[in-house]
Protein backbone atom coordinates (compact mmCIF):
# COMPACT_ATOMS: atom_id res chain seq x y z
CA UNK A 1 0.00 0.00 0.00
CA UNK A 2 1.40 3.40 -1.00
CA UNK A 3 -0.28 5.57 1.72
CA UNK A 4 2.24 5.77 4.98
CA UNK A 5 1.74 6.46 7.88
CA UNK A 6 3.07 10.38 8.85
CA UNK A 7 4.07 11.70 12.16
CA UNK A 8 4.83 15.38 13.12
CA UNK A 9 8.12 16.69 14.22
CA UNK A 10 7.04 19.00 17.08
CA UNK A 11 7.37 16.93 20.38
CA UNK A 12 4.28 19.26 21.60
CA UNK A 13 2.15 18.33 19.14
CA UNK A 14 2.75 14.48 20.21
CA UNK A 15 2.32 15.43 23.18
CA UNK A 16 -1.14 17.54 23.16
CA UNK A 17 -2.19 14.42 20.93
CA UNK A 18 -1.21 11.57 23.31
CA UNK A 19 -2.84 14.01 26.18
CA UNK A 20 -6.09 13.34 23.89
CA UNK A 21 -5.86 9.79 23.40
CA UNK A 22 -5.88 9.22 27.16
CA UNK A 23 -8.86 11.30 27.87
CA UNK A 24 -10.74 8.19 25.80
CA UNK A 25 -8.32 5.64 25.63
CA UNK A 26 -6.59 5.62 28.70
CA UNK A 27 -3.26 3.00 28.46
CA UNK A 28 0.00 3.18 28.27
CA UNK A 29 1.49 6.90 30.13
CA UNK A 30 5.05 6.64 29.56
CA UNK A 31 4.47 8.37 25.98
CA UNK A 32 3.44 10.95 27.92
CA UNK A 33 5.71 11.04 30.57
CA UNK A 34 8.75 11.03 27.98
CA UNK A 35 7.14 13.98 25.76
CA UNK A 36 7.07 15.59 28.81
CA UNK A 37 10.47 15.90 29.68
CA UNK A 38 11.70 17.50 26.65
CA UNK A 39 8.23 19.10 25.96
CA UNK A 40 8.55 23.35 25.46
CA UNK A 41 5.73 24.10 27.38
CA UNK A 42 4.37 27.48 26.24
CA UNK A 43 3.90 25.77 23.03
CA UNK A 44 2.13 22.82 24.74
CA UNK A 45 -0.37 25.72 26.15
CA UNK A 46 -0.40 27.65 22.47
CA UNK A 47 -1.55 23.92 20.74
CA UNK A 48 -3.74 23.20 23.58
CA UNK A 49 -5.71 26.76 23.03
CA UNK A 50 -4.95 26.46 18.53
CA UNK A 51 -6.92 23.20 19.31
CA UNK A 52 -9.61 23.82 21.59
CA UNK A 53 -8.45 21.19 23.81
CA UNK A 54 -7.10 22.12 27.19
CA UNK A 55 -9.47 20.38 29.73
CA UNK A 56 -8.66 17.39 28.21
CA UNK A 57 -4.58 18.13 28.31
CA UNK A 58 -5.12 19.52 31.61
CA UNK A 59 -6.75 16.54 32.94
CA UNK A 60 -4.67 14.28 31.28
CA UNK A 61 -1.33 16.28 33.23
CA UNK A 62 -3.15 16.43 36.52
CA UNK A 63 -4.43 12.76 35.95
CA UNK A 64 -0.35 11.55 35.54
CA UNK A 65 1.14 13.88 38.68
CA UNK A 66 2.90 15.64 35.51
CA UNK A 67 4.06 19.41 36.06
CA UNK A 68 4.03 22.36 33.65
CA UNK A 69 5.45 25.56 34.79
CA UNK A 70 3.25 27.22 37.50
CA UNK A 71 2.41 29.87 34.94
CA UNK A 72 1.16 27.13 32.33
CA UNK A 73 -0.40 24.83 34.68
CA UNK A 74 -2.13 28.14 36.25
CA UNK A 75 -3.56 28.89 32.15
CA UNK A 76 -4.26 25.33 31.52
CA UNK A 77 -6.14 24.69 34.79
CA UNK A 78 -8.19 28.57 34.43
CA UNK A 79 -9.19 27.18 30.55
CA UNK A 80 -10.97 23.79 32.26
CA UNK A 81 -12.38 25.79 34.42
CA UNK A 82 -14.03 28.26 32.57
CA UNK A 83 -14.86 25.42 29.91
CA UNK A 84 -16.65 23.64 32.94
CA UNK A 85 -18.88 26.90 33.40
CA UNK A 86 -19.57 27.21 29.75
CA UNK A 87 -21.16 23.27 29.95
CA UNK A 88 -22.62 23.90 32.78
CA UNK A 89 -24.38 27.20 31.20
CA UNK A 90 -24.93 25.48 27.83
CA UNK A 91 -26.78 22.21 29.82
CA UNK A 92 -29.42 25.08 31.34
CA UNK A 93 -29.63 26.67 28.04
CA UNK A 94 -30.31 23.25 26.28
CA UNK A 95 -32.77 22.26 28.36
CA UNK A 96 -34.83 25.29 28.37
CA UNK A 97 -34.53 25.06 24.33
CA UNK A 98 -36.03 21.82 24.32
CA UNK A 99 -39.05 23.01 26.81
CA UNK A 100 -39.63 25.84 24.80
CA UNK A 101 -39.34 24.65 21.26
CA UNK A 102 -41.51 21.59 22.12
CA UNK A 103 -44.34 23.91 23.76
CA UNK A 104 -44.21 25.69 20.33
CA UNK A 105 -44.14 22.14 18.18
CA UNK A 106 -40.95 22.76 16.57
CA UNK A 107 -38.83 19.26 16.39
CA UNK A 108 -34.80 19.84 17.30
CA UNK A 109 -32.40 17.61 17.32
CA UNK A 110 -29.11 19.07 19.49
CA UNK A 111 -25.97 18.03 17.66
CA UNK A 112 -22.10 18.03 18.54
CA UNK A 113 -21.49 19.30 22.25
CA UNK A 114 -22.83 18.05 25.31
CA UNK A 115 -24.91 14.94 23.71
CA UNK A 116 -21.64 13.90 21.81
CA UNK A 117 -19.15 14.92 24.72
CA UNK A 118 -21.39 12.30 26.95
CA UNK A 119 -21.28 9.81 24.17
CA UNK A 120 -17.79 10.10 23.73
CA UNK A 121 -15.63 10.67 27.15
CA UNK A 122 -15.80 9.61 30.60
CA UNK A 123 -15.73 13.01 31.58
CA UNK A 124 -17.53 15.22 29.23
CA UNK A 125 -17.72 18.40 30.90
CA UNK A 126 -13.45 18.24 29.90
CA UNK A 127 -14.58 19.04 26.29
CA UNK A 128 -15.11 22.44 24.82
CA UNK A 129 -18.51 23.80 23.40
CA UNK A 130 -17.88 26.88 22.99
CA UNK A 131 -21.35 27.40 21.12
CA UNK A 132 -24.80 25.29 21.57
CA UNK A 133 -26.12 23.47 17.62
CA UNK A 134 -29.26 23.18 17.40
CA UNK A 135 -31.26 20.99 14.04
CA UNK A 136 -34.72 22.38 12.87
CA UNK A 137 -36.49 21.83 10.02
CA UNK A 138 -36.01 24.31 6.98
CA UNK A 139 -39.67 25.50 7.20
CA UNK A 140 -39.65 26.06 10.43
CA UNK A 141 -36.73 28.38 10.94
CA UNK A 142 -38.98 31.65 11.16
CA UNK A 143 -40.67 30.17 13.54
CA UNK A 144 -37.60 28.85 15.67
CA UNK A 145 -35.99 32.30 15.48
CA UNK A 146 -39.32 33.62 16.80
CA UNK A 147 -38.85 31.64 20.00
CA UNK A 148 -35.11 32.20 20.19
CA UNK A 149 -35.81 36.01 20.37
CA UNK A 150 -38.41 35.21 23.05
CA UNK A 151 -35.84 33.52 25.16
CA UNK A 152 -33.70 36.89 24.71
CA UNK A 153 -31.25 35.40 21.94
CA UNK A 154 -30.24 38.05 19.34
CA UNK A 155 -29.48 37.46 16.11
CA UNK A 156 -25.36 38.02 15.46
CA UNK A 157 -24.96 36.79 11.67
CA UNK A 158 -26.45 37.40 9.31
CA UNK A 159 -26.77 41.25 10.93
CA UNK A 160 -30.04 41.55 9.48
CA UNK A 161 -33.58 41.22 10.87
CA UNK A 162 -34.35 37.84 12.05
CA UNK A 163 -37.88 39.01 10.76
CA UNK A 164 -36.87 40.28 7.48
CA UNK A 165 -36.65 38.32 3.90
CA UNK A 166 -32.82 38.66 3.93
CA UNK A 167 -32.56 36.48 6.73
CA UNK A 168 -34.68 33.74 5.32
CA UNK A 169 -32.85 34.20 1.88
CA UNK A 170 -29.68 33.40 4.30
CA UNK A 171 -30.71 30.37 5.61
CA UNK A 172 -31.66 29.50 2.01
CA UNK A 173 -27.92 29.84 1.15
CA UNK A 174 -25.94 28.70 3.93
CA UNK A 175 -27.17 25.97 6.86
CA UNK A 176 -26.73 27.89 9.89
CA UNK A 177 -27.60 31.02 12.03
CA UNK A 178 -25.58 32.37 14.71
CA UNK A 179 -26.86 33.65 17.60
CA UNK A 180 -26.30 35.16 21.13
CA UNK A 181 -28.35 35.40 24.43
CA UNK A 182 -28.24 37.70 27.18
CA UNK A 183 -25.29 35.84 29.12
CA UNK A 184 -22.95 36.01 26.12
CA UNK A 185 -23.54 32.50 25.31
CA UNK A 186 -23.85 31.37 21.53
CA UNK A 187 -26.15 29.12 19.74
CA UNK A 188 -26.06 28.15 15.96
CA UNK A 189 -28.94 27.68 14.53
CA UNK A 190 -29.01 24.94 11.72
CA UNK A 191 -31.77 23.99 8.93
CA UNK A 192 -29.64 21.58 7.34
CA UNK A 193 -26.07 19.90 8.30
CA UNK A 194 -24.01 20.50 5.65
CA UNK A 195 -23.06 23.42 3.35
CA UNK A 196 -23.16 21.58 0.26
CA UNK A 197 -27.04 20.34 -0.25
CA UNK A 198 -25.49 16.96 -2.27
CA UNK A 199 -23.57 16.00 1.31
CA UNK A 200 -25.99 13.93 3.61
CA UNK A 201 -29.09 15.65 2.31
CA UNK A 202 -31.12 12.81 3.96
CA UNK A 203 -29.91 13.09 7.43
CA UNK A 204 -32.19 15.74 9.33
CA UNK A 205 -34.34 16.06 12.25
CA UNK A 206 -36.54 13.11 11.04
CA UNK A 207 -33.72 10.68 11.25
CA UNK A 208 -33.25 7.76 13.26
CA UNK A 209 -32.12 9.18 16.83
CA UNK A 210 -30.91 8.67 20.16
CA UNK A 211 -31.90 10.56 23.89
CA UNK A 212 -28.45 11.13 25.69
CA UNK A 213 -28.54 12.26 29.52
CA UNK A 214 -26.15 14.87 29.96
CA UNK A 215 -26.64 15.56 33.23
CA UNK A 216 -29.06 13.64 35.78
CA UNK A 217 -32.44 14.33 34.53
CA UNK A 218 -31.50 16.82 31.72
CA UNK A 219 -31.85 14.37 28.50
CA UNK A 220 -31.63 15.61 24.89
CA UNK A 221 -32.19 14.21 21.53
CA UNK A 222 -29.17 13.59 18.93
CA UNK A 223 -28.91 11.83 15.79
CA UNK A 224 -28.16 8.17 15.90
CA UNK A 225 -24.46 6.79 16.08
CA UNK A 226 -25.00 5.15 12.44
CA UNK A 227 -26.21 8.77 11.41
CA UNK A 228 -23.84 10.95 14.12
CA UNK A 229 -20.75 9.87 12.92
CA UNK A 230 -21.95 10.48 8.84
CA UNK A 231 -22.65 13.91 9.92
CA UNK A 232 -19.33 14.12 12.33
CA UNK A 233 -17.48 13.02 9.10
CA UNK A 234 -19.20 15.99 6.80
CA UNK A 235 -18.77 18.63 9.79
CA UNK A 236 -14.80 17.76 10.08
CA UNK A 237 -14.04 17.55 6.09
CA UNK A 238 -15.81 21.18 5.68
CA UNK A 239 -12.94 22.53 7.52
CA UNK A 240 -10.49 20.29 6.26
CA UNK A 241 -9.93 19.12 10.30
CA UNK A 242 -7.79 21.59 10.97
CA UNK A 243 -8.22 21.44 14.92
CA UNK A 244 -7.23 18.07 16.51
CA UNK A 245 -10.68 18.31 19.04
CA UNK A 246 -12.55 17.27 15.62
CA UNK A 247 -10.85 14.15 14.85
CA UNK A 248 -10.42 13.60 18.86
CA UNK A 249 -14.39 13.52 19.20
CA UNK A 250 -14.75 11.39 16.52
CA UNK A 251 -12.04 8.86 17.62
CA UNK A 252 -13.53 9.01 20.79
CA UNK A 253 -16.81 7.63 19.63
CA UNK A 254 -15.10 4.89 17.60
CA UNK A 255 -12.85 3.80 20.45
CA UNK A 256 -13.69 0.05 21.08
CA UNK A 257 -15.34 -0.33 18.05
CA UNK A 258 -13.75 -3.33 15.96
CA UNK A 259 -12.68 -2.88 12.38
CA UNK A 260 -15.71 -4.91 10.97
CA UNK A 261 -18.01 -2.52 12.62
CA UNK A 262 -15.97 0.44 11.41
CA UNK A 263 -16.05 -1.20 7.61
CA UNK A 264 -20.27 -0.99 8.41
CA UNK A 265 -20.60 2.49 9.96
CA UNK A 266 -17.99 3.58 6.44
CA UNK A 267 -20.11 1.66 4.07
CA UNK A 268 -23.35 3.26 5.77
CA UNK A 269 -22.00 6.25 5.61
CA UNK A 270 -21.90 5.92 1.79
CA UNK A 271 -25.38 5.43 1.51
CA UNK A 272 -26.57 8.54 3.62
CA UNK A 273 -24.41 10.67 0.92
CA UNK A 274 -20.72 11.71 3.49
CA UNK A 275 -19.10 10.90 0.43
CA UNK A 276 -14.95 11.30 0.10
CA UNK A 277 -15.24 12.99 3.79
CA UNK A 278 -15.70 9.59 5.40
CA UNK A 279 -12.94 8.05 3.95
CA UNK A 280 -10.89 11.20 4.25
CA UNK A 281 -12.17 10.90 8.19
CA UNK A 282 -10.79 7.42 8.59
CA UNK A 283 -7.29 7.86 7.34
CA UNK A 284 -6.37 10.41 9.42
CA UNK A 285 -8.35 8.68 12.66
CA UNK A 286 -5.62 6.10 11.94
CA UNK A 287 -2.63 8.30 11.34
CA UNK A 288 -3.50 10.02 14.39
CA UNK A 289 -4.87 7.67 16.85
CA UNK A 290 -4.35 4.54 15.07
CA UNK A 291 -8.34 3.83 14.42
CA UNK A 292 -8.40 0.80 12.46
CA UNK A 293 -5.08 1.29 11.77
CA UNK A 294 -3.67 -2.16 9.15
CA UNK A 295 -7.48 -2.87 8.90
CA UNK A 296 -8.49 -3.94 5.39
CA UNK A 297 -10.66 -0.64 4.94
CA UNK A 298 -7.82 1.55 5.60
CA UNK A 299 -6.07 -0.29 3.03
CA UNK A 300 -8.69 -0.06 0.54
CA UNK A 301 -9.34 3.45 1.29
CA UNK A 302 -5.87 4.40 0.89
CA UNK A 303 -5.39 2.89 -2.40
CA UNK A 304 -7.65 6.04 -3.43
CA UNK A 305 -5.12 8.85 -4.55
CA UNK A 306 -8.12 11.28 -4.20
CA UNK A 307 -8.97 10.27 -0.47
CA UNK A 308 -4.87 10.24 0.18
CA UNK A 309 -4.32 13.46 -0.82
CA UNK A 310 -7.68 14.46 1.17
CA UNK A 311 -6.08 13.10 4.41
CA UNK A 312 -2.78 14.50 3.33
CA UNK A 313 -4.58 17.83 2.76
CA UNK A 314 -6.39 17.96 6.53
CA UNK A 315 -2.98 16.37 8.13
CA UNK A 316 -1.45 19.72 6.72
CA UNK A 317 -3.67 22.09 8.18
CA UNK A 318 -4.30 20.42 11.88
CA UNK A 319 -0.36 20.44 12.27
CA UNK A 320 0.67 23.70 11.31
CA UNK A 321 1.13 25.91 14.45
CA UNK A 322 -1.59 28.36 13.34
CA UNK A 323 -5.19 28.54 12.46
CA UNK A 324 -5.56 29.01 8.70
CA UNK A 325 -8.19 31.64 9.05
CA UNK A 326 -5.03 33.61 10.83
CA UNK A 327 -3.11 33.98 7.28
CA UNK A 328 -3.33 35.35 4.08
CA UNK A 329 -4.94 32.39 2.18
CA UNK A 330 -4.92 29.89 4.46
CA UNK A 331 -8.31 28.86 3.79
CA UNK A 332 -7.23 28.07 0.00
CA UNK A 333 -7.22 24.52 0.59
CA UNK A 334 -10.24 23.99 2.75
CA UNK A 335 -12.13 25.63 0.00
CA UNK A 336 -10.15 22.93 -2.59
CA UNK A 337 -10.43 20.24 -0.53
CA UNK A 338 -14.19 20.51 -0.43
CA UNK A 339 -14.38 20.02 -4.35
CA UNK A 340 -13.35 17.19 -4.21
CA UNK A 341 -15.69 15.69 -1.61
CA UNK A 342 -17.92 14.15 -3.98
CA UNK A 343 -16.04 12.54 -6.99
CA UNK A 344 -17.14 14.13 -10.80
CA UNK A 345 -16.93 17.36 -12.12
CA UNK A 346 -20.42 18.36 -11.87
CA UNK A 347 -20.29 18.21 -7.75
CA UNK A 348 -17.06 19.98 -8.25
CA UNK A 349 -18.84 22.87 -10.10
CA UNK A 350 -21.65 22.79 -8.37
CA UNK A 351 -19.61 23.12 -5.07
CA UNK A 352 -17.21 26.06 -6.32
CA UNK A 353 -20.75 27.91 -7.35
CA UNK A 354 -22.31 27.38 -3.59
CA UNK A 355 -18.96 28.47 -2.00
CA UNK A 356 -19.09 31.56 -4.50
CA UNK A 357 -23.00 32.72 -4.02
CA UNK A 358 -22.12 32.23 0.17
CA UNK A 359 -18.96 34.65 -0.24
CA UNK A 360 -21.76 37.08 -1.34
CA UNK A 361 -23.58 39.08 1.85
Amino acid sequence: MKYRQRRPTSTEFLLVVECCRRSFAGGDAEPVHELARTARWDDVLHLSRRHRVQGLVRHCLRTLEIEPPPAVATSLSDDTNAIARLNLLATRRSAELLQTFGRAGIPLLFIKGLTLAALAYPHPYLKMSRDIDVLVPGDAIPAAATQLQALGYRLVTPAVPADSARFRRWHGKRKESVWQSADGSYLELHSRLADSRDLIGGIGVGSPRQDVEIAPGNVLPTLARDELLAYLCVHGASSAWFRLKWITDLAALLHGCPPEEIERLYDWSQQLGAGRAAAQALLLAARVFGTAQGSELERRLGQDRVNRWLADAAWRQMTRREEPTQSRFGTATIHLSQLFLLPGMRFALRELARQIAAAVP
